[in-house]
C-alpha cells in the first residue's frame, strides 16, 4: 500500500511539472492520410489474416521504419524483423447452417443472420451434428463463488444447450433487488462479456450456448452482433481447444427468446428478474435445439507488426504503445450494396496516431526506456494478437512499465475532458490525469462503464498478465459544442458506422482533438520512460497478484547492452 501511495504522489507532483508541448511531428494532416490509406477500399477492410493482410503490416512496418524507429518482432537469423508471427486457428462454416428449435411440439427453422448468429465452431471441430438438445435458462451463466454467486447450482450441463442473458446480474438491478451492487452496479465486470459466458459453457460441459441478444446489455444493435459472427472465427492455438468453447456457440434476437419462453409457459422478463437472485436455479426449457452444418478448421499465421526506439539506460524496460490494424474485412453489403468494412475510426484512427507516436519519440532525445510499437492483430477477432504477445512477449512482461493503449478515437476536434475505457483502479490513471491537466484538460470517469469497454480492448490482454494498462478515450466535452455535441456525435457513430461499412473516411473530420490526445500520451509515456517509477494497480485489483508476481523482475535491475532476444527466454 505504500508503494501505491507514493507513486499516486509522485503522478499527482508531476502536474506541477511544466507541459511537454504538442510536437511538431503530431501533424492533422498525416494522421489523416494514415487514416485515409489504411481505411480505403484499396484495403479491403484489413480482415485478419485475409489476403490483403501482407499489404497492411508491410504498409504499417513501412511507415514506422520511415518515422525512424526499428524493427522489434521476432528474431529471424539473428536479426529483428518488423513481424510477430502469431499462430490462429481459423473456421469457416461451409454453406448455410441448418439450425431449429422444437418448442413444445412447435418445430421452428432459424435463418442464420436475421433470426440467430452462429459462430463458426472453435473447438477443431469440422461437423457438427445436435440432435434435439435440451435447452435449459441459465440467468445470466455466471460462476463466481468470491461474489457469492453461481447460476448453474451444480446441475449437470453436460450436452445441454445454455441460454444465457448477456451483461451481468448487476446491469439492471433495482436498488435493494439482493444483487445490487455485487457486480459493480450498470459498470461491467468480466463476467458480463460474451466472452466469459462461452468460456464457461465450455467449462460446464454443455453442448452449447444461445445469448440472448438486447441492444442496451449488449451496448451494440443486432448488426453488430450479425455482422461479428456470421463469417470467419478466429481464436489464438490452444492444446485443448474444447476447454474453451462448446461445439455450439451463438446468439438470437429477443423476439425469438420471448417466444422460446411463451412456448415453455414462461414469461422471459420474468424470468429475467429471478436470475437476478442469488438464490436462481437453472430453469428447463420445453425446447430442443438441432443443429447440422461442417466447418472447415485450419492453423494459419496473422501478424503482430512491432517497432522499438531502445532505451540508453535501461533497454530491457518497456512502455508499449498499441494500437489493432484489423477491422471485419469483406463481409455482408449494406443497404447501398458495400461490403468493405473499411473502419476508419475502428482503428485505423488508432494506427495513425501509433505511427505518429513512434515519429514524435524517434524525433526526440532518446529516453532511458525503451519504447515498442505494437500494432496488432485480430482485435475484432477476440483480442487475439493482443492476447498472443501478451503469453508469448517479446520484451518481459516483468519488465513492461505499462501499456498505454489507442483504439477507435473520434475525428471531432479538441475536447476539454478525457476518459479511460472501464473504471479500473491503478497508479497509471494519475500520470494519465497529470498529463491532462498540463494541457488544461479534466478527466471525466466513464461515463458509459455498463458497455464492458475494459474488456473490449487490447489493454486487456496486457492486464491479465498484470502490466499496468490503460486504454485512452477520448473526452465528449468538446471544445466546439460542448457535452451535447460530443454525445450526440457519438451516439450517431455507434447507432450508423460502428462496424459496418459506412466507418469511412471523411475529408472534413477535424484531427486536432487526435493530434492532442496523441500528445498527452506521448507526455505520459516520456516521463515514464525517463523516470524509475513502476506503476502498479490498486490492492484490491484483480490484477494485482499477477504483477505483484513478477515484482522480483523490477528489483535492483541493471541496464543491459541489449533488449533480449527470443532464444535468450527460452521461447
Amino acid at each position: 500500500m505504500r508503494t501505491t501511495r507514493l507513486l499516486l504522489a509522485t503522478a499527482l507532483a508531476a502536474a506541477t511539472l511544466p507541459a511537454i508541448a504538442a510536437p511538431a511531428e503530431f501533424s492533422t494532416a498525416r494522421l489523416s492520410e494514415i487514416d485515409k490509406t489504411v481505411s480505403s477500399d484499396a484495403f479491403q477492410g484489413r480482415g485478419t489474416a485475409s489476403a490483403i493482410e501482407p499489404t497492411v503490416i508491410h504498409y504499417i512496418a513501412d511507415q514506422l521504419k520511415a518515422a525512424g524507429v526499428q524493427p522489434g518482432g521476432d528474431v529471424v537469423n539473428g536479426q529483428r524483423t518488423w513481424f510477430q508471427e502469431v499462430p490462429l486457428l481459423e473456421s469457416q462454416i461451409n454453406g448455410t447452417p441448418q439450425i431449429s428449435l422444437n418448442e413444445n411440439g412447435t418445430v421452428v427453422p432459424l435463418q442464420q443472420g436475421p433470426e440467430i448468429a452462429v459462430l463458426a465452431p472453435l473447438n477443431g471441430a469440422s461437423q457438427i451434428d445436435i440432435q434435439n438438445a435440451p435447452l435449459v435458462f441459465v440467468g445470466y451463466g455466471v460462476d463466481a463463488p468470491e461474489r457469492g454467486w453461481n447460476d448453474f447450482k451444480g446441475e449437470d450441463m453436460h450436452g445441454k444447450i445454455l441460454v444465457a442473458l448477456v451483461n451481468d446480474p448487476d446491469f439492471e438491478a433495482a436498488p435493494g433487488e439482493p444483487v445490487a451492487g455485487k457486480f459493480g452496479g450498470r459498470a461491467m465486470t468480466y463476467y458480463g462479456r460474451w466472452t466469459y459466458k462461452f468460456e464457461e459453457a465450455a467449462r460446464q460441459g454443455a453442448a452449447g450456448i444461445i445469448l440472448i441478444h438486447e441492444t442496451a446489455p449488449a451496448s451494440y444493435g443486432w448488426d453488430v452482433v450479425q455482422n461479428s459472427n456470421t463469417n470467419a472465427q478466429f481464436d489464438i492455438v490452444r492444446q485443448n481447444p474444447s476447454s474453451e468453447h462448446s461445439q455450439l456457440e451463438s446468439w438470437i434476437q429477443r423476439p425469438l427468446a420471448v417466444q422460446l419462453f411463451q412456448r415453455s409457459g414462461l414469461n422471459l422478463d420474468q424470468e429475467k428478474v429471478a436470475a437476478r437472485n442469488p438464490h436462481f436455479h437453472p430453469v428447463p426449457l420445453k425446447a430442443t435445439l438441432s443443429a447440422h452444418y461442417s466447418a472447415t478448421p485450419q492453423v494459419i499465421t496473422s501478424h503482430n507488426v512491432v517497432g522499438i526506439l531502445p532505451g540508453k539506460k535501461y533497454p530491457d524496460e518497456t512502455i508499449v504503445y498499441s494500437a489493432h490494424w484489423d477491422h471485419l474485412g469483406i463481409g455482408k453489403p449494406d443497404a447501398t450494396g458495400d461490403r468493405i468494412y473499411n473502419g476508419a475510426v475502428d482503428n485505423g484512427t488508432g494506427i495513425a496516431a501509433l505511427i505518429e507516436q513512434a515519429r514524435a519519440f524517434a524525433q526526440g532525445a532518446r529516453p532511458d526506456r525503451s519504447i515498442v510499437f505494437l500494432a496488432v492483430t485480430g482485435e475484432e477477432k477476440g483480442l487475439l494478437g493482443s492476447a498472443y504477445y501478451a503469453s508469448h512477449p517479446l520484451y518481459d512482461v516483468g519488465k513492461t512499465v505499462a501499456n498505454l493503449n489507442v483504439d477507435a478515437w473520434l475525428p471531432y476536434g479538441k475536447q476539454k475532458n478525457f476518459t479511460i475505457r472501464g473504471t479500473a483502479k491503478l497508479d497509471l490513471v494519475g500520470d494519465v490525469i497529470a498529463a491532462g491537466k498540463r494541457q488544461g484538460r479534466y478527466y471525466t470517469p466513464d461515463p458509459h462503464p455498463e458497455t464492458g469497454g475494459f474488456y473490449r480492448s487490447d489493454h486487456f490482454s496486457f492486464a491479465k498478465v498484470g502490466v499496468p494498462a490503460i486504454s485512452f478515450s477520448e473526452g465528449l466535452d468538446l471544445v466546439n459544442g460542448g457535452t451535447a455535441r460530443g454525445e450526440a456525435l457519438a451516439q450517431e457513430y455507434n447507432a450508423k458506422h460502428y462496424h459496418q461499412p459506412s466507418d469511412e473516411w471523411q475529408a472534413n473530420w477535424d484531427w486536432s482533438g487526435i493530434a492532442e490526445n496523441d500528445a498527452l500520451l506521448h507526455d505520459v509515456g516520456l516521463r515514464l520512460a525517463n523516470s524509475r517509477e513502476w506503476p502498479n494497480w490498486s490492492q484490491d485489483s484483480e490484477f494485482r497478484a499477477a504483477r505483484d508476481a513478477t515484482a522480483s523482475e523490477r528489483t535492483g535491475a541493471a541496464p543491459v547492452a541489449n533488449p533480449p532476444q527470443r532464444g535468450e527466454r527460452g521461447e
